[in-house]
């Protein structure tokens, strides 16, 4: 007869509790681990897109857009995906709204968090290709770390294996966020299966570095450092996803991931080989913003001799170049006449204006 003890030898263990209580409040290691993936994930595009000239915190402010739609569609593909756990036979549609428990679908979280990224770049004034280059391996450590959150749910596991890289699982309460026990307070063992959620943390901290050293060596640009994280992560997530045995839609035998996987691979590639040209010099939006902030401080700020200037500097910035531009020199010198009582162009105790060769 097996012993857990002897399981726990052979096989790499997994957590018997998901979540603890800090007073009425349930801290859950999956969200816990989602928390950290998500601040590493837009560190990691700070510093990438400031030393590629970005505005320093706009990575921060369109992932206040990008992070709230992502868990949305990433929580909406798991639902689609595997609708059998929430509308199939003994399933709770009410559980499609537990987040908590697990379940976010990659593929969701990039489409709609590309939306969220989408409206935030619109607003800050940059290019989303080169947010997302800039972001492209923060994401790839972000899904390495979420799926500890998988390993602390005892979920996301391939089929059944003898071997010291096994992972022990156990038979779970979702509910409770830990495992069940038998009447002497031992966690009841499922068994010994493939650990994907390992596979794919490992796969997804080789395609970060190698984005990070591909968009160093050849200078990636519009979208090709995202581009080839895509596709690097598709070509693991195949053989990977062809691992788990976990309940999912399937399409000619194959899960819809293996699916999704394909066809966004080629996706990838075909962006990565007709996208190419210079790095977007993002300068040029940093000084814009960093102009219209300046502007905005000089027209509400007043004061002094040029308190009364905001709205006069908007007027002749418009009528610059246009066939009713005035010049300067024209409405001075007409201050300078009607304060005198002499005509333009006489040397006045008051003002001395141009010479009518000079207008």
């Amino acid at each position: 007869m097996t012993t857990l003890g002897s399981v726990l030898l052979a096989s790499i263990p997994s957590p018997t509790q998901g979540v603890w209580f800090l007073g009425p409040i349930p801290l859950r290691g999956y969200a816990l681990c989602i928390i950290a993936g998500i601040i590493l994930a837009v560190w990691i595009g700070e510093k990438r897109w400031v030393s590629r000239g970005g505005e320093p915190g706009a990575v921060l402010d369109i992932s206040m857009w990008a992070v709230p739609f992502g868990i949305i569609g990433g929580r909406l593909y798991h639902v689609i995906s595997s609708p059998d756990l929430y509308f199939g036979e003994g399933g709770n549609v009410l559980d499609a709204v537990k987040i908590w428990e697990g379940g976010l679908g990659i593929w969701g979280a990039i489409a709609l968090g590309g939306v969220g990224a989408w409206i935030g770049c619109r607003r800050k004034g940059v290019p989303l290709p080169a947010f997302a280059d800039a972001v492209a391996p923060g994401i790839a450590v972000a899904q390495a770390v979420g799926r500890l959150g998988n390993w602390f749910n005892n979920e996301l596991y391939g089929s059944a294996l003898e071997a010291p890289w096994a992972l022990t699982i156990y038979r779970w309460d979702a509910g409770l966020g830990q495992a069940i026990r038998d009447s002497t307070g031992e966690p009841l063992v499922l068994g010994t299966f493939h650990p994907t959620f390992l596979y794919e943390l490992l796969w997804n901290l080789g395609v970060a570095a190698l984005v990070v050293w591909a968009d160093r060596r050849f200078t990636l640009s519009r979208g090709r450092a995202f581009a080839l994280y895509v596709a690097a992560y598709c070509a693991g997530r195949v053989w990977i996803e062809a691992l788990r045995i976990d309940p999912a839609e399937t399409i000619l035998g194959l899960r819809l991931n293996i699916w999704t996987s394909i066809l966004l691979f080629l996706a990838a590639v075909a962006w990565f080989v007709t996208h190419r040209g210079p790095r977007e010099d993002l300068t040029p939006h940093r000084r814009k913003r960093s102009a219209t902030a300046a502007g905005d401080d000089d027209d509400g700020g007043g004061g002094g001799d040029d308190g009364d200037n905001g709205d006069n500097g908007d007027a002749d910035d418009q009528v610059a170049g246009s066939p009713f531009e005035r010049p300067r020199d024209d409405l001075r010198t007409a201050e300078d006449e009607l304060a005198s009582d002499q005509p333009a162009g006489r040397p006045t105790r008051h003002a001395a204006g141009p010479k009518p060769a000079d207008l």
